[in-house]
């Protein structure tokens, strides 16, 4: 049998016209097969796309199969969960289908930048996911799109530019933003769409993204789909303005509140505004006012919500609405409708009992890797006879800048002022304000702007002006950028600088290290450079490796070591730990500021000591570590933060496994106390551990 949307071609031969980009309207004889035809490559629908327009009879003609199938489908979904077939939350999204139709209807598959949410089942249909597809998702079977990785509602197609959402749904926004900036700035002409619901309209990154897209001019329209809940609880008990595209005049933006339920408006607002950005690039927010028709997921029976209210919902449903539209404007018989719905039936049954015969996934033949394989790497040399690791990280700056031109870097205060601690002076004269860019204090929304941004082919860097700082976005860089590979399949090269470390005398809240807290994350991948070398090498591998990459650098270090630089160009000869002295007797391993206090310690020792840096992290190769304590009996770790904050209990741990009967007495860790890093430099240095407590721990251990 043909696919609904062949047999709704049939019906489109009735001088329903297409408006072009250039306004005009055309009345083709008949409507093209291309226009509602799917391609064979990504199952998209080739629908008319922005800048033409379908006129209204054309738009209902296509709208109202795809609402149906919608709703169709996720009606068997349900009655799957109730039998036990599908698994999660199943979130339903009937009743909100005038806005994800008519909201994704004008977008470009593969070309402007998505995020949808759990209740824009429509949406993926028209933006490249097939009945089929979707069934598989739900079901989590081994054919599911995400390969059963992510949950029901939780996938895109990041390939397409369609970002995989996740739970913590203010975060998807910045990514559209950044990835729309990004494309733009390579020259697309693109838009991007973020949609949001009347809760996450609450969330931090909400405001975070809103106010990046607003400065930087990023034709993003926010979406908001109102359906008066946020879970159980009312709106009411969610924000005290009127609506919620009032907010938009605070962004120095347009704002603007529709009827969710018609579908015909949505599609119109969105056309309209993308008119708008073409003209002047801006985000603007568009409250679309919708419907629940179910509680909030498959298990929500909706208690909380009257039966007067949902009735009136029911009254106002777009399925229904639409149908009629489409039968007056067109002129369709009861009979034709009829037979167009029982095609989409069709459709959805054969898609679901396809899906049904799908074998489960079989964990001993999946890829359990959490890191994007990253090819060997040979740039251009560097030889500097002497530099600070201040130096460094300039110098490795304006060689990316310069040898990669779709890079750029972003932070606080890194472009006129040079940064915080200067690592950057000189750097925004060099290569301009559009590569080097001071950005609005929105730790998490930065992070989510350099993940979009690296889905569209660019390269970020990113510096936060204190790893202190770098704990604002723990579930933007550790839930989603670090788990971005395992979900979608694609890379998330993105480099993330962390000054980091004490010694200045600036408190607690600006003289953390967190490598304990960043290396917890799955995907991640975290090095921590001691000397000038070692810092170049490191930003030159967190760069041109395809994963998130953290580079620590300590503060006290920029400007009080010198050496030299001298790189052979061999990026994949960086991953590897440092040793800085040989010795028979001892093994200490010290990370950071700690690395010198460790070759000073072992300078002035009785006792022959080998000093080593793990340098990467996470995942840490602990090998040469644990052939140096298999000569030498003992292992002494040396940390700046307090035991439980940092990796040396970890390093303990892999060492031992692996060669415990070498061991002559058990390991130690020399830490600071597990208290915040003091102010008073009396204070702190008396935290701090040095070279003199690690000659009495290397003592303890005779």
């Amino acid at each position: 049998m043909a696919s609904y949307l062949e047999t709704e071609v049939s019906h489109l031969g009735r001088g329903v016209a297409v408006q072009r980009g250039d306004g005009k309207f055309v009345q083709p004889s008949f409507i093209p097969p291309s226009l509602l035809r799917f391609d064979s490559s990504h199952g998209v629908p080739e629908l008319v796309r922005y800048p033409e327009r379908l006129s209204e009879e054309a738009f209902y003609h296509v709208a109202y199969p795809l609402m149906y199938l919608s709703r169709r489908l996720e009606e068997r979904m349900f009655e799957l969960f109730q039998k036990g077939y599908v698994k999660g939350t199943v979130t339903i999204s009937i009743g909100n289908e005038g806005t994800t139709v008519g909201m994704s209807m004008p977008l470009r598959p593969g070309r402007d930048v998505v995020s949808l949410l759990h209740r824009d089942f429509a949406a993926h249909l028209i933006l490249g996911s097939t009945p089929y597809q979707l069934a598989c998702q739900y079901m989590g079977n081994a054919e599911s799109p995400t390969h059963a990785r992510e949950g029901n509602v939780h996938h895109g197609d990041a390939s397409m530019r369609r970002f995989p959402m996740i739970s913590h749904l203010g975060k998807m926004l910045s990514l559209v933003v950044g990835g729309t900036w990004a494309a733009r700035r390579h020259g697309e002409e693109i838009f991007g769409l973020a949609v949001i619901g009347d809760g996450g309209s609450s969330t931090g990154e909400f405001h975070e993204a809103l106010n990046i897209a607003s400065v930087h001019k990023t034709p993003v329209p926010f979406l908001v789909e109102n359906n008066h809940y946020s879970f159980s609880t009312p709106t009411s008990m969610q924000y005290n303005c009127r609506h919620l595209a009032d907010r938009a005049t605070g962004y120095g933006i347009s704002g603007r509140t529709i009827d969710g339920t018609d579908a015909w408006t949505v599609y119109s607002a969105v056309c309209d505004t993308m008119d708008a950005m073409r003209d002047e690039p801006a985000p603007a927010i568009l409250e679309c006012m919708s419907i629940r028709l179910h509680g909030h997921a498959a298990y929500d029976k909706a208690e909380y919500i009257s039966k007067e209210q949902m009735q009136r919902w029911r009254q106002d449903d777009p399925l229904p609405k639409t149908r009629r539209k489409l039968q007056e404007i067109s002129g369709l018989s009861e009979q034709d409708i009829v037979e167009l719905e029982s095609v989409v039936e069709q459709e959805v049954r054969q898609a679901v009992a396809k899906a049904l015969t799908v074998a489960r996934p079989e964990p001993k033949k999946y890829r359990w890797s959490v890191y994007a394989n990253s090819p060997p790497v040979t740039t251009k040399p560097v030889k500097v006879a002497r530099a600070k690791n201040g130096d460094a990280v300039n110098l490795a700056l304006d060689y990316i800048l310069t040898n990669n031109p779709r890079a750029f870097l972003a932070g606080l205060d890194i472009g006129q002022y040079g940064s915080a601690f200067k690592t950057c002076k000189g750097l925004i004269d060099r290569h301009g304000p559009s590569r080097v860019i001071d950005m609005p204090l929105c730790e998490s929304g930065l992070v989510g702007f350099a993940l979009g941004a690296s889905q569209v082919g660019a390269q970020p860097i990113f510096e936060f002006q204190f790893a202190d700082f770098s704990t604002e976005a723990v579930s933007q860089l550790g839930l989603n950028a670090a788990t971005w590979y395992f979900r979608s399949g694609r890379p998330a090269p993105m480099l993330l600088r962390l000054p980091c470390g004490g010694g200045l005398t600036m408190g607690a809240f600006h003289s953390g290290e967190f490598e304990g807290l960043w290396t917890r994350f799955p995907g991640l991948k975290l090095l921590y450079p001691a000397t000038p070398q070692e810092t170049f090498e490191a930003l030159l591998a967190g760069f041109y490796d395809r994963n998130p990459c953290l580079v620590l650098e300590h503060k006290l270090l920029y400007w009080s070591k010198s050496g030299p630089i001298e790189f052979d160009g061999n990026v994949a000869n960086v991953w590897r730990p440092r040793r800085y002295t040989k010795g028979s007797e001892v093994t200490v391993v010290a990370f950071g500021a700690m690395v010198h206090e460790a070759i000073s310690a072992a300078a002035s020792s009785r006792r022959s000591v080998e000093v080593w840096n793990p340098f990467v992290l996470h995942p840490m190769d602990v090998a040469p570590i644990v052939e140096s304590v298999k000569k030498t009996g003992r292992l002494l770790v040396i940390q700046e933060c307090g035991a439980t904050g940092g990796l040396g209990h970890t390093v303990i741990s892999k060492v031992v496994c692996r060669c415990h009967d070498a061991l002559k007495c058990p390991p130690e860790l020399v830490a600071a106390p597990d208290v915040p890093v003091p102010f008073a430099p009396e204070l702190e240095s008396h935290c701090r551990p040095n070279k003199d407590k690690i000659i009495v721990g290397i003592e303890r251990m005779f």
